[in-house]
């Protein structure tokens, strides 16, 4: 297990002499992979800590103080939710109000541990492939590959081992989850399987079909692509699609986010003009009936403009959680990326109001509206 010596002693430092200051620390954690390329073998998940300098010298924000942010299909944790840009980190809002908060690189993003299937171009679709010739390679070529990297299930993997590791490392029995996107089912499935381990849902935009299916498929790893690319021009283009209110978005910040992507994946950067890389991954076990087994307290927020997980799908989801606290939150003037948004704070707000207190606005159950002018 690494972890960063020199964020190690800054934060040495910092518990000395800023209560106020927030610090931030590495954790590598070891497991025994279940991504099927590498199942067996010895990997190692990346985990960025942020939180207050001295937060365990006072009382903890609640009586359950982990907070674990997992990421969705294509931006790592690190970049998502701690965008080095103003107030734009998630990680550090819910930090500064007393939470020790950490995010998770689920295999094949990141900083963790990669199938060595992604550092093959052959192994990207062949539509993707044609995007990086000649520069990058010759021709379109066959899959050393042809079979998903990572599967839902080794994601559910990765999560129990930083569950368990935080868990030990901060002598707590429960965590609260965080998820976005493709987050929903990795962190709501994980949830269903381990309801002991988990005391609230904070979920964005989270990925869900009533129709997908609750159990594995006979063929695992499924035979298709390894994994995904996406550039610059991708990236905007996808988000530009889901602007529905002027200036709905800072250029500077989606800037900001673009660098940290890129600083994240290093073999990436040197492909093309720049891309992030991802792996594709099979979504099972997050279906109706499943998700009505999860009874804790839920929020899923959805901004009002997201075409990347629909606001339907959201409420739908909210409609058969079998918890009895459950709010659906729609978010005004919001994309799939609200996080990095104008209105990010009220998504910020929205997420300590319901780790603290169980309730967004004094409301436990239903509906909340944010940011629209009736609701201000």
């Amino acid at each position: 297990m690494k972890i960063s010596l020199l964020l190690v002693v800054c934060a040495a430092v910092a518990f000395a002499d800023d209560s106020s200051r927030l610090v931030r620390v590495d954790h590598y954690v070891p497991i025994r992979s279940a991504a099927p390329q590498i199942a067996g073998q010895t990997a190692e998940i990346y985990v960025r800590e942020v939180v207050k300098a001295g937060i365990g010298l006072r009382a903890p924000a609640s009586a359950d103080p982990i907070v674990l942010f997992v990421h969705g299909a294509g931006t790592p944790a690190e970049v998502a939710f701690d965008v080095p840009y103003q107030d734009y980190s998630w990680m550090a809002y819910i930090a500064g109000a007393g939470f020790d908060v950490f995010g998770m690189d689920v295999t094949g993003y990141g900083r963790s541990t990669r199938p060595p299937a992604m550092n093959e171009p052959c192994n990207l679709s062949k539509e993707q492939q044609l995007t990086f010739v000649p520069g990058l390679i010759a021709s379109a070529c066959s899959p050393t590959y042809p079979k998903n990297a990572t599967t839902i299930e080794s994601d559910w993997n990765d999560i129990d081992a930083v569950v368990d590791y935080l868990r030990a490392l901060r002598h707590v029995s429960r965590v609260n989850l965080v998820g976005w996107s493709l987050g929903g089912p990795r962190t709501g499935g994980y949830t269903a399987h381990h309801p002991d381990k988990v005391a609230k849902l904070v979920l964005l935009a989270p990925a869900y079909n009533r129709a997908s299916a609750s159990a594995q498929p006979a063929e695992t790893p499924a035979k298709g692509t390894a994994f995904n690319t996406q550039s610059h021009a991708e990236f905007l283009a996808n988000w530009d699609r889901q602007t529905g209110c002027p200036a709905q978005y800072d250029p500077a910040a989606a800037d900001s986010v673009w660098s940290a992507m890129l600083q994240s994946d290093v073999v990436g950067a040197t492909w093309g003009t720049g891309v992030r890389r991802a792996p594709l991954v099979t979504t099972w076990g997050w279906s109706k009936d499943v998700v009505a087994k999860v009874t804790l307290p839920v929020l899923a927020v959805s901004g009002a403009h997201d075409k990347q997980v629909q606001p339907q799908r959201v409420s739908e989801l909210i409609e058969d959680l079998g918890s009895s606290a459950k709010v659906f939150a729609d978010l005004a003037c919001s994309s799939h990326n609200a996080l990095w948004e104008k209105n990010h704070l009220l998504l910020f707000d929205a997420s300590v109001q319901w780790l603290t207190k169980g309730s967004l606005n004094g409301a436990s159950q239903g509906s909340v509206r944010l940011g629209y002018p009736s609701s201000r």
